[in-house]
């Protein structure tokens, strides 16, 4: 599980003055990851197999959304987050798999 002290370790941040601000783009990680991958299957976030890469991409997804929550030039920036969506899908598999042996469905 992602925590603040862990996340704050990650940017390498000693002070508290933006934890409200860093456990807000926290709990948003969390929300969107969950959401892109799904709800359904409760378990599935905290096992063994998935927790390490839920955890990785809700710490990038966090640090990006702190790193890049202002724009210091007058043109529009769109980061794309290549790492928070390569491990979407693959814990999207995973999710699948997982949920089609909840459903007893097989091809």
């Amino acid at each position: 599980m992602v925590t603040l002290d862990r996340l704050k370790n990650s940017l390498r941040i000693d002070g508290t003055a933006d934890d409200d601000m860093l456990q807000g783009y926290l709990t948003a990680a969390q929300s969107y990851i969950k959401n892109a991958i799904g709800t359904d299957v409760k378990e599935f976030y905290t096992s063994d197999s998935v927790s390490s890469l839920y955890d990785v991409a809700v710490m990038a997804l966090a640090s990006s959304y702190y790193n890049v929550r202002s724009s210091l030039v007058s043109t529009t920036t769109i980061s794309v987050n290549l790492p928070v969506n390569s491990i979407i899908g693959q814990l999207r598999g995973l999710y699948a798999k997982q949920e089609e042996g909840l459903n007893g469905e097989s091809n």
